[in-house]
C-alpha cells in the first residue's frame, strides 16, 4: 500500500510540475513583453515626473518574474550549476544569516558528520533550501524552540528505495532540519511538497518553500523525506548525491558478512503497521526469533508472558499512552537484563537524540539499511 501511494504521489507530482512548469514558462513570456513595455514608458518619460503607477506596475511584474523562478524551482527547470560541495562548510557559512532571521527566541545547533562526503549540489541553491526549511521551521514555532541543522553519509538499501518512487539505491549524503515546532499532520504531510500548498493564514506565505526544496533535491538526481509528529516537531531530510570523482567504487558487502542471530528473541515495538512488518522480516532474515507489538502497552503484556525476550527494539514516537523511552523504562522492570535499542525518524540532532543519549540507550535513524540494523543489534547483544 505504501508503495502504491507513493507511486500515486509521484504521478500527480509530476502531472503537477509539467503542468507548473508549462505555465511558468509562458508567463515568463507575457512578463518579458509587461516589464519590457513597462521599461520602455519609462524611458519615454524621461524626465518628467514618474508617476506611481509605473512604479507599482514595474514592482508588481518583478515579483512576478520572481514567483515564475519559484514555479520553475519545483518543475525541476530551473538552472542548476552543480559542484562539489563541502555540505559541513556550506552549513557553517550560512548559520549567521540563519541567526539573523530566525530571532533570538529560535536556538540554532548543528551534528555535523566529521567524515562527510563531499556532495555534488548547486551550492546557491542548497543555500536557498536551508533558508527555506529554516522559515519554516520558524513559523511552526511561534513561542520559539531548537532548530537543528544536521549532516551525515547515509546509503539506502534496496528496503527503503523499493517503497519510494523515483529513488535509487546507493550512497547519498544526508542534509537534516528539524524543529521543535507544532508538527504535521499525515494529511498535511501528503501534500506540503504541492506548490501553493499552505496551512498559513492569507497573505502569510506562497506555499512554495517545500516545493522549491522538493523540486531542486529531484533535479540534483537526490530525494527529499518529511517525518514530523503533531506537537512534537518535524525533520526534512535532503539526500544528495555524493562526488564520486577519483573515489574507489561502493562494492556493497556480501550479505554472508551481515552479522547474523546467535538464537536471540527480539521483540519490535512500532506503531507504523508496514514498517513494523519490514522490521520483522529483516529480523527473521537475521535469523532471530521475533514477537511485534503496536504500542507500548502492548509490549509490555508480552514481557510480562514472555522472560525469554533477549532486546526491545523500539520506535520513539508512538500512541497508546506511552514514549518509546517509557517503555523501556518499564521493560526494565519486569526483566532488568533486557537489551534496549531505539528507532526514530528525527534528525540525529534532534530531542530523542538528547535523550537517548542521557538514558544510555543506543540509536537508529530511520532509514537504516539491513546492515546498520544487525550491527547494532550485535553490538548491544553481544
Amino acid at each position: 500500500m505504501k508503495r502504491r501511494d507513493a507511486l500515486h504521489r509521484a504521478q500527480k507530482m509530476e502531472a503537477v510540475g509539467q503542468l507548473t512548469g508549462g505555465l511558468a514558462h509562458d508567463f515568463n513570456n507575457l512578463l518579458t513583453v509587461i516589464i519590457g513595455n513597462l521599461e520602455l514608458l519609462e524611458m519615454r518619460l524621461g524626465d518628467f515626473p514618474k508617476p506611481e503607477l509605473l512604479d507599482e506596475a514595474l514592482e508588481a511584474a518583478n515579483l512576478g518574474a520572481k514567483l515564475t523562478t519559484q514555479l520553475l524551482a519545483f518543475s525541476r527547470k530551473q538552472t542548476l550549476e552543480p559542484t562539489s560541495v563541502p555540505l559541513n562548510d556550506l552549513v557553517a557559512s550560512v548559520k549567521p544569516l540563519l541567526v539573523r532571521t530566525l530571532g533570538e527566541n529560535i536556538a540554532i545547533e548543528t551534528d555535523l558528520a566529521d567524515d562527510l562526503n563531499l556532495t555534488l549540489t548547486d551550492p546557491g541553491q542548497i543555500e536557498n533550501a536551508i533558508l527555506n526549511l529554516a522559515i519554516n521551521a520558524r513559523d511552526a514555532m511561534p513561542e520559539g524552540g531548537t532548530l537543528t541543522i544536521a549532516t551525515r553519509n547515509v546509503l539506502l538499501d534496496t528496503d527503503y528505495t523499493t517503497m519510494q518512487v523515483d529513488v535509487e539505491p546507493g550512497p547519498y549524503v544526508a542534509l537534516s532540519v528539524t524543529d521543535t515546532g507544532i508538527g504535521m499532520s499525515a494529511d498535511v504531510i501528503a501534500r506540503a511538497f504541492e506548490p501553493f500548498f499552505t496551512t498559513k493564514g492569507v497573505g502569510a506565505g506562497s506555499g512554495l518553500g517545500l516545493s522549491m526544496v522538493y523540486g531542486f533535491a529531484k533535479q540534483s538526481g537526490g530525494h527529499v523525506a518529511i517525518y514530523s509528529e503533531e506537537g512534537l516537531g518535524t525533520t526534512v531530510t535532503l539526500y544528495l548525491p555524493p562526488v564520486t570523482v577519483n573515489k574507489p567504487e561502493v562494492i556493497a558487502p556480501a550479505q554472508s558478512t551481515i552479522p547474523v542471530s546467535r538464537n536471540e528473541t527480539i521483540l519490535v515495538v512500532e506503531d507504523d503497521p508496514r514498517v513494523r512488518r519490514l522490521t520483522v522480516t529483516r529480523l527473521e532474515d537475521l535469523g532471530y526469533l521475533t514477537l511485534a507489538a503496536e504500542n507500548g502497552p502492548a509490549a509490555l503484556e508480552i514481557l510480562r508472558g514472555n522472560d525469554q525476550i533477549d532486546l526491545v527494539l523500539s520506535d520513539v514516537v508512538m500512541p497508546g499512552g506511552m514514549t518509546g523511552f517509557e517503555v523501556a523504562e518499564q521493560a526494565l522492570k519486569i526483566n532488568p537484563s533486557l537489551k534496549i535499542l531505539m528507532a526514530t525518524g528525527y534528525a540525529s540532532g534532534g530531542e530523542a537524540a538528547v535523550r537517548a543519549a542521557r538514558t544510555r540507550h543506543p540509536m537508529l535513524h530511520k532509514p537504516y539499511t539491513l546492515r546498520d540494523l544487525a550491527k547494532a543489534l550485535r553490538d548491544l547483544l553481544d
